[in-house]
C-alpha cells in the first residue's frame, strides 16, 4: 500500500479516477490522496457526479503516469464521511481545503478510502515492475 501512495503522493500530480455511467465509463481528473490510519483517501463533494455514481457503483480504477512508469489501480472506494478525524486529516494536509469547503460542518464534504485493491506498476513497454494487494 505504501508504495502506491508514494506512487500517487509523490511522483503524479493528477491521477485519474474512472468509474461507470449509466453503463458507460466516465474519467475524471483526481488530485493528491492522503495517507490516513493505514488507509488511502480521495475526497470530493456529494453534490457531484462522481459521487453519485460511486454510490450506485463503488468499483473504481485509478490511473496515473509519472513520465517513466505508470499505475493502475483496482479498487472500490468506500465512504468513509462520517470519520470526523479522517476529516481533519484531509483539512490539515491541504491548505486549500477550507478556502474550497471542505469543512466539518459542510454535509456534502466527502471523504472515501481505497479497499479491496489490487495496484500494478508498469514500465512504459507495458511490463509489470510490481503488484500490491490491499
Amino acid at each position: 500500500m505504501l508504495e502506491t501512495f508514494k506512487f500517487l503522493k509523490e511522483n503524479t500530480q493528477v491521477n485519474y479516477l474512472s468509474t461507470i455511467n449509466g453503463g458507460k465509463p466516465s474519467c475524471r481528473p483526481f488530485g493528491d490522496p492522503i495517507m490516513f490510519d493505514n488507509k488511502i483517501y480521495v475526497i470530493t463533494n456529494k453534490q457531484k457526479n462522481v459521487s453519485n455514481q460511486i454510490c450506485k457503483n463503488n468499483n473504481v480504477c485509478i490511473v496515473a503516469y509519472d513520465g517513466e512508469r505508470w499505475i493502475r489501480i483496482n479498487c472500490q472506494l468506500i465512504d468513509d464521511s462520517n470519520n470526523i478525524s479522517a476529516k481533519k486529516a484531509v483539512i490539515n494536509e491541504f491548505d486549500w481545503a477550507i478556502e474550497a469547503g471542505y469543512t466539518l460542518d459542510n454535509p456534502d464534504f466527502q471523504i472515501l478510502y481505497i479497499a479491496n485493491a489490487t495496484s500494478t506498476i508498469y514500465n512504459e513497454d507495458g511490463d509489470v515492475l510490481s503488484v500490491h494487494n490491499f
